[in-house]
C-alpha cells in the first residue's frame, strides 16, 4: 500500500466525533446505525480497553475494525484538525447549537489560512465550505433546522437586521482570539431556500508581505521596482478577482512606506492593516466613492495614492488628474493582460495621450498553487499533456505531480505564487499608446519583457507547480 493512502470518509460521517475523540483513541467512523456505531481503528491501538470506554460515552454497542495505523494516522491528519490544547473541549464535532460553533470554523479556517467561509442552505441540506488556496473545500454537512439559529447569531455579531430576510446584507465582524485580530466581511444573500452566507477573514497585517517572495523574476522585479521610484504617474496591476493584486500593492506600499511620505488608501474593503498609512473605506450608500474620495484625497497634501480599483471612468478620470498634478497613484483594474489594460482607459475615454503621459508600467498577474515540497513526486513528461498549439520554449523531460500528504492537508498544494507580466513604458512605448497601436508584440519581445505565458511555463518547468495549474495561462499563450 502507497504511504499516503487514506480512508474516504463523507462528510456526515467525519462529524459524527469530534476531532478530539478521533485523536485520542485513533478510530474513524465506518458505519452508524441504530443500536451500533464501527469504527476503523489503529491496530496500534489496545481494542478490548477502548471498546469498553467507547461504549460508555455513546452508549451504543461498538465494533471495531483494525486498520494498519498509518492509514488512520493519514486519516485523521485529513479530515479531523488537531486543535490547540486550549481550544479541546471533547464535545460532539458539530453543535451548531453551541456558541462555540462560529469560534470553532473561524478559528479552523484561519488555522487553514482560508481566504473565505461560505455557509450555505439547499432543499435536503446545509453545508459549510471553506476556501483554501482559492479552492472550495466541504468542511461539515448541517442540520436544517439549526440553520436560522445560525444565520441570526452570524446576523448579530455583524451588526445586521435579523428580521430582514429577504433583501441583501453586508456588515462585519471585529473578532479577537488569542494573539489573532482581524475584520471579517460578511454577505448575506437570500437564495431560493434560504440566506447563504459568505464570511471573508480579512485584516492581515501587511508588515510581513516580503515583494520579494510574491514570484517577480529578477527583471520583472527590477523593472517594477524602476516604476514605482517615480515621484508621479500611474502603475496599474490587472488580473482577475482574486489574483493577489491587492497583495502585490501592499508589497509595494510597504516599500514606499517612510517618515518623509503621506501614503492614502480608498479600498473596497480594507484587506490588510499598514502601520503609517491612512487607509479610508468605501461607503457608497453614503456617497463615498472612489472617485468622491480621490477628491478629498487631493486636498491632503498626499505624495502616494492607492485605489483600490479603476471600475469607471470618473475614478480613471481622477486617477489620472491626480497622477498629472505630481502624485504617485496605484491601481487594479480588470483587464486580460498588461497591454489589455491600456485599451481598457481608452474605452473608458481617456485620451491615449493622457494615458501615456501618466503610465509609469502596466503589470498583468494571476496566482497558482506551489506544489507541495514535502509530497511533490517527479514523472517523465509527455509533450502531448500541453494545451494545442502551444510550443515549449525548451524541451520539459520530467515534471512534478500533486500527490498529498498531512503537511499539505492531502490537497498536494502548499501555499500559492503569482505569475507576472510587467510592461515599462518607456518613450516608444508611449508613442504606440498615442497613435493607438494594440500590435506591440515585436517591441516588448525586443525588450525582453516575459508574457504571463511565459513566466508561467518557467515555473512549470522549474518544478514549483503542476501542468494543470498553468494550462489555461499557456493556452493563451501568444
Amino acid at each position: 500500500m502507497d504511504q499516503n493512502d487514506y480512508i474516504i470518509l463523507a462528510t456526515e460521517l467525519m462529524q459524527q466525533i469530534s476531532a478530539d475523540l478521533a485523536w485520542h483513541y485513533h478510530i474513524i467512523p465506518k458505519i452508524v446505525e441504530e443500536q451500533t456505531f464501527t469504527f476503523h481503528i489503529s491496530d496500534a491501538k489496545p481494542e478490548k480497553k477502548i471498546q469498553e470506554e467507547l461504549e460508555f460515552l455513546t452508549g451504543k454497542k461498538i465494533v471495531l475494525d483494525s486498520q494498519p495505523a498509518y492509514i488512520i494516522e493519514n486519516t485523521l491528519n485529513r479530515y479531523y484538525l488537531k486543535k490547540d490544547s486550549e481550544q479541546s473541549n471533547g464535545k460532539q464535532a458539530v453543535d451548531v447549537q453551541s456558541e462555540e460553533f462560529i469560534t470553532q470554523l473561524i478559528h479552523e479556517a484561519k488555522t487553514l489560512n482560508s481566504s473565505d467561509i461560505h455557509i450555505e442552505i439547499y432543499e435536503e441540506t446545509c453545508r459549510v465550505r471553506i476556501r483554501i488556496d482559492g479552492k472550495l473545500v466541504e468542511r461539515y454537512i448541517l442540520p436544517k433546522e439549526d440553520y436560522p439559529a445560525l444565520v441570526n447569531k452570524i446576523k448579530i455579531m455583524a451588526h445586521l437586521d435579523i428580521a430582514e430576510k429577504r433583501l441583501p446584507q453586508d456588515g462585519r465582524i471585529f473578532y479577537k482570539l488569542n494573539q489573532y485580530k482581524f475584520d471579517i466581511r460578511v454577505s448575506i444573500l437570500p437564495t431560493l431556500h434560504g440566506e447563504k452566507i459568505v464570511m471573508r477573514l480579512l485584516g492581515n497585517d501587511a508588515t510581513d508581505i516580503d515583494i520579494k517572495q510574491l514570484g517577480f523574476s529578477k527583471e520583472d522585479l527590477f523593472n517594477y521596482q524602476e516604476s514605482i521610484k517615480k515621484p508621479n504617474g500611474i502603475l496599474l496591476i490587472s488580473g482577475p478577482t482574486g489574483s493577489g493584486k491587492t497583495t502585490t500593492l501592499y508589497a509595494t506600499l510597504k516599500l514606499l512606506n517612510d517618515k518623509n511620505r503621506n501614503i492614502m488608501t480608498i479600498e473596497d474593503p480594507i484587506e490588510y492593516t499598514l502601520e503609517g498609512i491612512n487607509q479610508v473605506q468605501l461607503k457608497e450608500s453614503i456617497g463615498l466613492n472612489f472617485a468622491q474620495a480621490l477628491r478629498t484625497f487631493l486636498r491632503q497634501d498626499p505624495d502616494i495614492i492607492m485605489v483600490g480599483e479603476i471600475r469607471d471612468q470618473e475614478t480613471a478620470n481622477m486617477a489620472i488628474r491626480a497622477s498629472l498634478t505630481g502624485h504617485l497613484v496605484l491601481s487594479t483594474i480588470h483587464t486580460n493582460s498588461a497591454w489589455g489594460t491600456i485599451s481598457r482607459l481608452t474605452d473608458m475615454n481617456i485620451p491615449p495621450y493622457l494615458i501615456a503621459n501618466t503610465l509609469n508600467a502596466s503589470v498583468a498577474q494571476r496566482l497558482v498553487r506551489k506544489l507541495c515540497g514535502s509530497c511533490k513526486t517527479q514523472k517523465p513528461f509527455d509533450e502531448s499533456l500541453y494545451p494545442k498549439h502551444f510550443k515549449p520554449p525548451i524541451e520539459v523531460e520530467n515534471h512534478f505531480v500533486p500527490i498529498g500528504c498531512k503537511s499539505c492537508y492531502f490537497t498536494g498544494y502548499k501555499g500559492r505564487i503569482a505569475i507576472y507580466e510587467v510592461i515599462s513604458i518607456d518613450g516608444e512605448l508611449a508613442e504606440q499608446i498615442k497613435s493607438g497601436n494594440t500590435q506591440v508584440y515585436h517591441l516588448l519581445k525586443e525588450r525582453g519583457i516575459k508574457t504571463l505565458g511565459e513566466n508561467a511555463f518557467e515555473v512549470f518547468q522549474q518544478g514549483n507547480t503542476s501542468l494543470e495549474e498553468v494550462y489555461t495561462l499557456l493556452q493563451s499563450h501568444h
